[in-house]
This record gives structure tokens, sequence and C-alpha cells, in this order.
């Protein structure tokens, strides 16, 4: 999947992530070239309809069955390596396929149409906001993992960088790579304390009836500096009541869905200059954290910061 730092309309990227899902049933086949396995490489195979097929982004959204000793039935969006095998595949297409799981990648191989079948359906990207440089942000409020409001203008005068994701995400590549590459860019500024002191990290979690502040806490913890009861000043993560939370999420050009206990869901990461506009969005899963740390450092040399 592709990403891309985004100010203008662009397709939404729809993601699945959650258990236990039954939506439509769709087709379509292609198949692509076996990559080199490394020993820790397991294969499984799958069979489900299509929501999306993405060449762009080289990524398909399938509604598949479960998958015996990997993961239940489910709505779930994979990468692909090869664009070309997603050339003929359309939303209700019924398919197989290998799901290859290896290191922090997972992705599918020959892809195999079965029947084709009506679209199926998913959010649309027309209903979900733009982001746009230099665009007010709302207030929101928030609950953090210590189970305390916080608010976005509290974090005025910092770059602030925003994500989203649920802890129970079950692919390496998706939630979790965003949880690392936060990581990332946290240990980088704490070796910089002039960037450290005028920056902040925050994950949102969209799942609130699971992920409580006990459970992003527990989550946080494994990732956030070792700081004892400071932990978390730097890096908070929170959510929001369900319906504050589609609204968050709306404006943060972020889709999501549940349906049947799946959620479907794109990925939004965005910088908040110090004037609490928004400095860049980025689209999918590919930015770097080098990248984001250049533009977090350029964020605070912003007009309204000189």
């Amino acid at each position: 999947m592709q990403a891309h730092a985004r100010t203008g309309a662009e397709p939404l990227l729809i993601l699945t992530l959650a258990a236990g899902v039954s939506l439509c049933s769709w087709l379509t086949a292609c198949s692509s070239q076996n990559e080199p396995q490394s020993p820790g490489t397991q294969r499984y195979q799958l069979r489900g309809t299509v929501i999306t097929a993405d060449k762009e982004h080289k990524t398909l959204v399938v509604d598949h069955e479960a998958i015996p000793g990997f993961m239940e039935a489910m709505a779930m969006g994979y990468g692909v390596k090869d664009a070309d095998s997603l050339n003929d595949i359309a939303s209700g297409d019924q398919v197989t396929a290998q799901v290859v799981v290896g290191g922090n990648s997972t992705w599918l191989e020959n892809i195999v149409v079965v029947k084709k079948g009506e679209p199926a359906k998913s959010p649309p990207a027309s209903q979900l906001h733009q982001l746009e440089a230099g665009e007010e942000v709302p207030n929101f409020v928030l609950v953090n993992q210590d189970d305390q409001r916080i608010e976005l203008r509290q974090y005025r005068g910092k770059a602030l960088l925003i994500t989203f994701l649920y802890t129970r995400c079950p692919l390496p590549d998706y939630c979790p790579l965003m949880t690392r590459n936060f990581a990332e860019i946290e240990q980088a500024l704490a070796k910089d304390p002039a960037a450290y002191a005028k920056t902040h990290l925050l994950t949102i979690s969209f799942d609130p009836e699971y992920d409580t502040p006990k459970v992003l806490r527990a989550y946080g913890s494994k990732y956030v500096l070792p700081r004892a009861a400071r932990a978390f000043d730097h890096w908070e993560f929170a959510s929001a009541p369900e319906a504050q939370m589609k609204e968050i999420a709306s404006f943060f050009g972020f889709g999501y869905q549940k349906e049947s206990g799946e959620i479907l869901h794109g990925l939004s990461t965005t910088i908040l200059s110090p004037d609490g506009k928004i400095y860049k969005w980025y689209y999918g899963n590919e930015w770097t954290p080098q990248d984001v740390l250049k533009d977090l450092r350029s964020s605070l040399q912003s007009p309204t910061q000189k």
C-alpha cells in the first residue's frame, strides 16, 4: 500500500482489521510471482469476496472466510507485490489467494478469481473530509491512558503528531507499524532536547469500547520511553466515546466502519503545527520516521513561530 503526504482529494484506502464478520461475496483473479521466502515465512489459504482492488497502492481488501490457524472471518486489507496481479479484479469478485506472513510484512500471492460478482459496499471516500495544509483544527476532547480529559488546544505551542489505530490489530504492517514508527520518532526526538520540548505525540484508538484507558496504558507502556511516572508526558494514548470518535476520524480524513464486529478503516497520520493548524497529512503506511522527523522540525519553523 502506497502512502502519500496529502493536502488534496484522493481515494480513501480502506483496510479491515477486526474480528468476526461477513459481508458480500465477490471475485476476480490474478496470480503473482512468488517471492523468495525467508525461513520464518508462513502461508495460509484465503477465500473471500473483494471489497476494493487498488492497483495504484497495490492493495486488495477482501471479506474472507475464517483462515484456520491464522484469523477469524473478517474483512481485511492486504498488500500485493505486483500491481499487475490486480488487473481485472473488481469489487464483488470472489477470489482465492495465499496470505504470506513474513517478518513485519503480510501480503497476498497467487490471487485467482473464482466467480465474478456484484460490487460490495465500502465507506465512500466522497463522504470523508479532505485535509488541507493551514486548516484550523477543532478542539477535540479525548480521554487518555490515565483516564484524564485532554483537549487538542492544550498542545498549542508544540508540533503535534497524531495517528490512529486499535490495539487488537492483527497485521504487523498496519496499526502495529504505526506504533513502531512512533516509537522510533519518540526515541530520535529524545536525543534532541530542544525538539523534544517543542513536540508531542498522540495515538488515538477508534475502538473505545475495548481500548479503555487501562488497556491503552498497558499497550503504550510497551513503547514509551521508561520515565517512571512521567512515561506518557511526551507520547499519549487516548480515545473518545463512539459518537465523538466518528467526528474526530471524519475530520482527519480517516474512514472507519463497524459491521458485525468488524472494522473497515484507513490509515491517517497528521502533523499539527504549533499554531494548531494542519501542517502535513500522511496517507497510508509507507511514510517513514525519517520523513516525519524532518517535517516535524520544519513545522516548528512555520511563519507563526518566527
